[in-house]
């Protein structure tokens, strides 16, 4: 939060107690106001030529790692072992956020929030999510690129 102030991007700031056991659309939304099709997930991949690679895609939605791959120019592309993501990222499952990160990784934001108005990313910690919008996600926020990674 402490990075959208510095660029000047406005957000909003949704928390939720959390529940590992439960299936993030379960543990936040509750409320009926809550668009679920805004929430969006942040999963960290890695390739076998160029490395890491961000995706951020709806959380109802499958990333296609073959897309990915020819995107990112790897032949190959798998997600990033849990046991290496916090030294990685800074942070862990359950609180990743393209936001952030301890570097600034190509960032594959899913084509179908290019034209959204708002959309929904981890805050960087469990329990919180940041409402914005997805252009000033990819523009200032990430070294983002509005690509189609959904399987």
């Amino acid at each position: 939060m402490r990075l959208l102030d510095q660029a000047k991007v406005d957000y909003t700031l949704i928390t939720f107690p959390y529940d590992q056991q439960a299936a993030i659309q379960d543990r936040v939304f509750s409320d009926p106001d809550f668009d679920l099709s805004s929430l969006y997930k942040t999963l960290v991949a890695k390739g076998d030529k160029t490395g890491i690679c961000v995706a951020v895609i709806p959380i109802d939605q499958q990333l296609s790692y073959k897309k990915l791959a020819k995107l990112s120019g790897n032949k190959k592309m798998t997600m990033l072992p849990l046991k290496d993501l916090q030294q990685t990222t800074g942070y862990v499952r359950g609180g990743c956020s393209p936001i952030g990160m301890k570097k600034a990784f190509p960032t594959w934001i899913d084509l179908s929030a290019e034209h959204k108005s708002s959309i929904t990313v981890n805050a960087g910690q469990r329990g919180a999510l940041i409402q914005l919008v997805p252009q000033q996600l990819a523009a200032q926020l990430t070294p983002g690129l509005f690509v189609d990674i959904c399987s």
